[in-house]
């Protein structure tokens, strides 16, 4: 029965290549989000109360679509809302 030695050396070389290996996989595979969102993961998400979903949904802020009283979020119109509220840090704030 022949006994094969595993060096330090050898395991940093898996290392590598396993590293190397995951790597690939995740830059070849883009992270696919939820397109529709219910209120709660809209919540937890904004970190927003239910009153505060409920009025951005009353003054249009936030558009939704319900169906048998369940009412789902598109996951773009969120990203929208955020990158149109917004607000550019002043650069004299850090000099």
């Amino acid at each position: 029965m022949a006994i094969e030695v595993i060096t330090r050396e050898d395991l940093n070389e898996f290392r590598s290549l396993l590293l190397n290996d995951l790597k690939e996989i995740i830059q070849s595979k883009p992270q696919q989000t939820k397109q529709w969102l219910k209120s709660n993961e809209v919540r937890k998400l904004l970190n927003i109360s239910p009153g505060t979903l409920q009025n951005l949904r009353i003054n249009g802020t936030l558009t939704y679509t319900k169906i048998g009283g369940i009412m789902y979020y598109d996951h773009s119109d969120i990203y929208k809302l955020l990158n149109g509220n917004k607000v550019n840090a002043l650069p004299t704030l850090f000099k």
